[in-house]
C-alpha cells in the first residue's frame, strides 16, 4: 500500500513564516514572539538587520526588545555578534505538557527499533495542520532525512503525518484537504479525493506508507501510538532509502512499536 502525502506550504523543515512586515506597534508580547518566530533551522543565527527583516519590524524597534530577550535567556550572542535562539527557551519549551514524559517512556522501544532496522526512527505528534517531529534516531548509514528534532512539516508530507491525519477529527482532516497541495516530486500525490482513500486505508491497516512522496530516495512507513480511548496521541516511524526493504517488514516493525509505546504510557492500552 503506497500513501502519498500533501506537500507543506514552506520548505521542508521549516514553518511558514507568519509574520508580515508591519509597523512596530501592537502588544509588548506580539512583538517578543514575533521576534523568536523568525529563527527557523535554515535561519538559526540572525543578525540585527536580519532579525528585523525576518519580525516585520523596525530595526529600531526589535534593537529595543533585544536587551529584555537576552537578559532573561530567550536569545543568546555568538562570537559574530549575531543572535540565537537561547538555552533558557530551550527548558521552557521541553516543559510543554503533550512531549513530557511521551518522548523518556517512547526512547527505549524507539532506540530497540533503530537497533533491529539501523534505519532513521522518530517520534513525532500533531500541531493543527502540522506534524512536529519530537525525536529522531539516525543510525550510522542512514539515508539522510529533511526532518530533524522539533522540525514542523504539513501534517500530509510524512508517513507519521499521515497517521495522525487519519485518526485526526473530521473538521480537521477537510481544513487540511481543502488548501492547495504543493508537489515536492513526481511521486506526490495532489489529488485530495485521493487521499481520502489514502486515509480510510490508513485507519483500515493500521500503518502508513509515503513512498517518495517527499524526497526521491526515501520511503517511510508510520504507525499510531495510542490512548485506552483509541485517539492517536502521536507517531512512530521508520525512513528507509527506496528500495531497501520491504514494506511488509517495516509495517510490522512500527505498528509492534507503537503497541509497546502506547501501552508504556498506559498499560490499560490493549
Amino acid at each position: 500500500m503506497t500513501h502519498h502525502p500533501l506537500p507543506a506550504p514552506a520548505p521542508p523543515g521549516q514553518r511558514q513564516h507568519p509574520n508580515p512586515p508591519g509597523p512596530g506597534t501592537g502588544p509588548v508580547i506580539g512583538r517578543a514572539l514575533q521576534i523568536l518566530g523568525a529563527f527557523t533551522a535554515q535561519h538559526s543565527h540572525l543578525s540585527l538587520s536580519d532579525l528585523a527583516r525576518r519580525a516585520g519590524l523596525p530595526v529600531s524597534t526589535v534593537h529595543r526588545m533585544l536587551g529584555e530577550l537576552l537578559a532573561w535567556g530567550a536569545l543568546e550572542r555568538d562570537a559574530q555578534g549575531r543572535y540565537r535562539v537561547g538555552l533558557r527557551l530551550w527548558e521552557v519549551g521541553v516543559l510543554a505538557p503533550r512531549t513530557q514524559g511521551l518522548r523518556e517512556r517512547a526512547l527505549p522501544h524507539l532506540e530497540a527499533l533503530s537497533a533491529l532496522t539501523r534505519e532513521n526512527v522518530q517520534l513525532a505528534v500533531r500541531d493543527g495542520s502540522e506534524v512536529v517531529f519530537v525525536e529522531h534516531i539516525r543510525a550510522g548509514g542512514a539515508v539522510p532525512t529533511l526532518t530533524r528534532v522539533g522540525g514542523r512539516l504539513a501534517v500530509t508530507a510524512s508517513a507519521a503525518g499521515l497517521v495522525l491525519l487519519a485518526h485526526a477529527p473530521a473538521p480537521v482532516q477537510d481544513d487540511v484537504l481543502r488548501v492547495p497541495i504543493r508537489r515536492h516530486t513526481d511521486f506526490t500525490l495532489t489529488d485530495s479525493t485521493l487521499l481520502r482513500r489514502v486515509l480510510a486505508q490508513v485507519r483500515t491497516y493500521g500503518y502508513s506508507v509515503s513512498d517518495r512522496q517527499l524526497s526521491v530516495d526515501t520511503l517511510s512507513v508510520a504507525a499510531p501510538v495510542t490512548t485506552a480511548a483509541g485517539e492517536a496521541a502521536a507517531a512512530v516511524s521508520v525512513v528507509v532509502r527506496h528500495g531497501s526493504t520491504s514494506v511488509g517488514t517495516l509495517a510490522d516493525l512500527v505498528r509492534r512499536t507503537g503497541r509497546a509505546i502506547s501501552r508504556a504510557l498506559d498499560p490499560s492500552v490493549a
